[in-house]
């Protein structure tokens, strides 16, 4: 590689033409699938047809700083706890009354 300046007339970037448009393919039709998926960058999120809901929640200090410190997912995790949690609480009240959700919900609350 030169260290010189370019030659004159020299565009490392020149504008595309109408033809090489026209020529011009996706990469997947003309590169290796594993090429291809190196340079696709994931982009982040959830994954489709997830139902979740953002909401405002007030958490206490230490438990939140006790989550986070866990290291990357900490929201899952609190999330998976919680549904633990959820669960847990509804099937021993739905066998003890034979209620539905609303009635179990009550007694929690209580």
């Amino acid at each position: 590689m030169s260290k010189g300046p370019p030659p004159e007339g020299y565009d490392d970037n020149p504008e595309w033409t109408s033809e090489e448009f026209a020529r011009a393919r996706p990469a997947n039709e003309v590169l290796p699938t594993a090429v291809v998926s190196a340079l696709v960058k994931n982009r982040g999120g959830r994954p489709a047809g997830q139902t979740k809901e953002q909401v405002s929640l007030r958490i206490d200090r230490d438990v939140l700083e006790g989550y986070r410190a866990a290291g990357a997912g900490w929201q899952t995790r609190m999330n998976d706890d919680l549904r633990t949690r959820q669960r847990s609480q509804y099937s021993v009240a739905a066998a003890a009354r034979g209620q539905g959700v609303g009635a179990v919900y009550a007694a929690i609350a209580v």
